[in-house]
């Protein structure tokens, strides 16, 4: 896994001030993707704001964004960069999915581990 595609997600999402941003390593558990970064936003332009900062990030850094769900109505995105997938939800949204529960197997890392 390329450690500065995660560092990169984390950091542009970190940067538009998303919350409880949750990484789990999904290496053992899922064949979509090596990591899946979890935050919310607590508005619709600040979801997208995130979303849109991701993007940038890793055209800038020669990264390739596979696809964009969910970017019209800023409830749930999903930027999917390869080995590494980011869910960006809307506050209200992130507690009734609970994409942490769901993927309770995974372990999390912390900021710091990245």
């Amino acid at each position: 896994m390329n450690d500065t595609l995660l560092q990169l997600a984390y950091k542009a999402a970190d940067d538009k001030h998303a919350e409880d941003i949750v990484v789990l390593n999904m290496h053992s558990i899922s064949l979509l993707a090596d990591y899946f970064i979890i935050c919310h936003g607590n508005s619709d332009r600040q979801v997208q704001a995130i979303a849109r900062e991701l993007q940038e990030k890793a055209h800038e850094n020669g990264f390739e964004v596979k696809r964009v769900e969910g970017f019209d109505t800023a409830r749930w995105i999903l930027v999917d960069i390869g080995d590494v997938v980011v869910h960006i939800f809307h506050k209200d949204e992130r507690t009734y999915y609970n994409l942490e529960r769901l993927w309770g197997d995974a372990p999390q890392l912390d900021a710091p581990e990245l």
